[in-house]
């Protein structure tokens, strides 16, 4: 007679639930961190020209507090900057719609809900806000409005002042040149214990410039500290608002009209000799706040004055040199305007205009500019320079080439008198477009900081049980076995025994 089976059940029950504790137990355990999923985040850089939307992303463990930021995606926005939708509404708003649409793909569903959204102004709405404070704020609520549209995490839509440009733009160049954390051979991130550089940014409307420095700063408004993977840095960081490229040269015309007199004829010393162009008073020159010191009492906006290149080096010198104030310093020293700066110290990286305007002189000359005296000789050379030459040269439209002349002069003059790089210190300016095959800008270094706010969220971790209660566990299970077989023989024996006495 087999045995019963409704007594065989618990042994047998008992036995696969031993022999199957002993197998997890007995089985390598390790304690190993389960990949973490990326976190995510969307800006919105609303320049002076144009918007750029930037998604960047990091893991979500971070690294000290703060992420470890890659790009993702970008998108460039059609039309121009916000700030010049000023009278239209509803336009600044729309524009921003076919990029936002692109950041609800590239960034996975699930995750939408926890991205930041930020919306940052530069220099353009910051000119704005002087001019028509209403109509810059009537701007940034309808992009706000039209940002909480969106299932992303909004965190705010505001105007930048030029000390967190400069700075975030310090963060980019140096968080892309790995000098606050890189990625190691051993699948870590490594502190690598570098010294940080310094920053110089020549926008549209304003120009930057930060570096970390040991001195006192004898103006606070020029001091911010930031922490960023584990260290707090103390920097040095100024904007000059109305010294960007294309506001200097509205600045240069309003001055020469001032001392010629308004006429329709115009003679420029910067542009190109035999060049002429036609320009409006109002749209190219007195519409903007940065030229009012020069802007004639009456005036027609639509009159149209005729402006003729004489492409005179040391004339346009002169005229630029007059735009900046090297008196009235009411601090140890000063830059330019009575601007409090520290000694420049270390290296830099110069991006933006200075980039281009450092590449079209070497095009046009080729001479390396690695000094304040090659630098005034390519400037020399180039402001002689017809603009068919030039173009031919730059393989670049008119439209840039007219104004290789002024920029350059300016940047001579800004670095060299009024930042103060000499023989010694010039060299150490690095002219970049991007930095580690990245395009520098405020945006990125906007995200690392703004991370440390982020939450980190926990890998995942499998555990492995000490020794003491793992020993245990076995010896139970064990038991159990134990138990279960010697049931299912004293079951088998009573059957047996059962089937004898019949």
């Amino acid at each position: 007679m087999s045995l019963p089976y409704s007594k065989s059940i618990p042994a047998l029950v008992l036995l696969i639930v031993a022999i199957v504790g002993i197998l997890l137990v007995v089985l390598p355990a390790r304690e190993i961190k389960m990949p973490s999923e990326n976190m995510y985040g969307v800006i919105l850089d609303a320049g002076s020209s144009h918007t750029s939307m930037y998604i960047y992303k990091w893991p979500a463990d971070k690294l000290n507090g703060t992420g470890i930021v890659t790009q993702h995606s970008e998108c460039d926005v059609k039309g121009g900057g916000i700030s010049s939708y000023s009278g239209v509404p509803g336009g600044a708003a729309k524009s921003l719609e076919t990029c936002l649409e692109q950041a609800l793909k590239d960034i996975p569903k699930f995750r939408h809900h926890q991205t930041p959204l930020y919306l940052g102004a530069t220099a353009g709405m910051r000119l704005l806000n002087i001019i028509n404070a209403t109509e810059s704020k009537r701007i940034l609520k309808e992009v706000e409005n039209k940002l909480r549209s969106y299932p992303f995490k909004f965190k705010n839509a505001s105007i930048l002042s030029g000390q967190e440009e400069g700075a975030y733009g310090w963060v980019t160049v140096n968080y892309l040149l790995e000098n606050f954390a890189k990625y190691g051979f051993v699948g870590r991130w490594l502190n690598p214990g570098r010294e940080t550089i310094g920053a110089l940014d020549l926008g549209g409307a304003s120009t930057q410039i930060t570096f970390e420095t040991s001195e006192k700063v004898e103006d606070k408004d020029n001091e911010m500290k930031l922490n960023l993977y584990g260290k707090t840095y103390r920097l040095y960081t100024q904007s000059f608002l109305c010294y960007g490229q294309d506001q200097v040269l509205k600045k240069l015309l309003a001055h020469l009209i001032k001392i010629q007199g308004l006429k329709t004829q115009l003679y420029h010393p910067c542009y190109p000799p035999g060049f002429n162009i036609s320009i409006k008073l109002g749209k190219d020159v007195f519409d903007s706040p940065c030229t009012k010191n020069d802007r004639p009492a009456q005036f027609d906006p639509q009159m149209s004055v005729s402006v003729m290149g004489t492409g005179n080096y040391q004339n346009c010198l002169g005229n630029v040199t007059k735009m900046f104030s090297f008196t009235n310093c009411s601090y140890s020293k000063c830059s330019f305007n009575g601007v409090f700066q520290p000694s420049v110290r270390g290296n830099f990286m110069a991006f933006s205009a200075f980039y281009f305007t450092h590449t079209y002189l070497t095009s046009l000359t080729n001479i390396p500019i690695t000094s304040p005296s090659q630098m005034k000789k390519a400037i020399k050379l180039a402001c002689n320079m017809s603009i068919s030459e030039m173009s031919k040269k730059t393989e670049q439209s008119e439209k840039y080439m007219k104004n290789v002349c002024p920029i350059a002069n300016f940047v001579q003059v800004l670095l060299t008198e009024g930042y103060s790089f000499n023989e010694i210190s010039l060299p150490s300016i690095s002219f970049q477009k991007k930095a580690g095959g990245a395009s520098v800008g405020w945006a990125l270094g906007f995200m690392l900081n703004g991370t440390n706010m982020v939450p980190a969220e926990s890998l995942g971790v499998i555990k492995v049980l000490p020794s003491g209660p793992w020993v245990g566990i076995l010896i139970l299970f064990i038991t159990l076995i134990i138990i279960a077989v010697g049931y299912l023989v004293m079951v088998c024996k009573k059957g047996r025994d059962k089937e004898g006495m019949v």
